[in-house]
């Protein structure tokens, strides 16, 4: 087993906050600066200001949420939505559209290959406009 020190903490737990005494820093001139009490209330510009930055914070909201939406729009799919599920369907639907965008292309590059073996077959064979040494 591990030694401890003493009073030491685990990890995940934190000491008792214990307040402390005051000390004697009230006494210097800064301190007594800071503490003595600000106004309650605001002052006519203040409060315009803050007007006017919630008024744009509002409005940078709103154009965010906006462009939120659009791009949920635009990226939008029906398998896209299920994907979180996690249902055995659903990832069988998602694997079966790569499985037909990967057959689509196979069978594309094989007619291209074939159309070359027929072209390349007319011309040298049946047209002889190719001729092979002889």
């Amino acid at each position: 087993m591990a030694k401890r020190a003493r009073g030491s903490v685990r990890p995940g737990q934190r000491r008792p906050v214990t307040k402390r005494p005051a000390t004697q820093a009230s006494a210097t001139p800064a301190a007594a600066a800071a503490a003595t009490p600000k106004p309650a209330g605001l002052s006519e510009a203040e409060l315009e200001r803050a007007a006017q930055l919630e008024t744009q914070l509002l409005a940078e909201e709103k154009a965010a949420e906006t462009a939120r939406t659009r791009s949920k729009q635009r990226t939008a799919s029906p398998a896209r939505d299920y994907l979180g599920s996690g249902t055995i369907a659903v990832r069988a639907e998602t694997e079966y559209a790569y499985v037909a965008r990967d057959v689509k292309d196979i069978i594309r590059v094989a007619a291209i290959l074939f159309t070359t073996l027929i072209v390349l077959w007319l011309l040298i064979d049946v047209t002889q406009v190719i001729s092979l040494g002889g």
